[in-house]
């Protein structure tokens, strides 16, 4: 074979390993939708239609997957998401934000995981999820110093709403699926600074809830 051959005979192979990659992170992101961050990977190839070494030799790792199939959408979502910080009445920009990010957690099920929990193994989650905190305690201080969210209300705090919307968006999926709203907006009563009122245990540390999601990325 001649040296001028080569490119004609690597090309197709190249095209098959990028039809592959495509696939695979078309069909995890569909199934990490339905199923969640644990949802099974020899589904994915199957769907895929490749074989499990395959989806292997592209993405060593589930967390290697993971990043794939959730990176740009959730750097959508945070783009997205800033826009709450251009909303004139501090308060209306804390409700737009939270209620944004609790209808994509209501949307997509891995979404929903991957926002409870910190994958310590990847820097680029680890990224993502400090720009997110960061966008939440702008929100949130915004709000605080226009006198309209309580003063003690933390960062944990919200994050801490997260989960327990997260659990509500499991059980209620199917059977209620509007019901996260009705829950978001009884905390927002909660949060007015108006209704304040003294709160017998201290917030969580960030080292606390930190700790904490890392626990959650080890479940099943």
């Amino acid at each position: 074979m001649s040296t001028t051959d080569l490119p004609q005979t690597r090309m197709p192979r190249r095209r098959d390993a990028r039809e592959h990659h495509d696939k695979l992170l078309a069909a995890a992101q569909e199934e990490f939708a339905v199923r969640g961050v644990d949802a099974s990977l020899e589904k994915i190839a199957r769907d895929a239609g490749v074989a499990i070494g395959t989806l292997y030799r592209h993405f060593p790792t589930r967390l290697d997957l993971l990043v794939a199939a959730f990176e740009p959408r959730l750097q959508a979502f945070l783009d997205d998401a800033a826009r709450a910080l251009e909303i004139g009445d501090p308060w209306e920009g804390f409700v737009s934000y939270l209620e944004n990010l609790f209808r994509v957690q209501a949307g997509d099920r891995g979404f929903n995981d991957f926002l409870s929990r910190r994958f310590p193994g990847s820097a680029e989650t680890e990224r993502i999820h400090d720009r997110m905190c960061q966008q939440i305690g702008d929100v949130l201080v915004r709000a605080q110093d226009a006198g309209v969210v309580r003063t003690d209300i933390t960062l944990a705090d919200i994050v801490n709403l997260i989960w327990s919307n997260g659990r509500m968006i499991d059980a209620t999926s199917v059977t209620a699926p509007g019901a996260w709203r009705r829950h978001l907006y009884l905390m927002l009563d909660a949060y007015r600074a108006e209704r304040a009122h003294s709160i017998p245990e201290p917030p969580m540390t960030d080292e606390q809830l930190y700790d904490a999601m890392v626990r959650l990325s080890r479940v099943g």
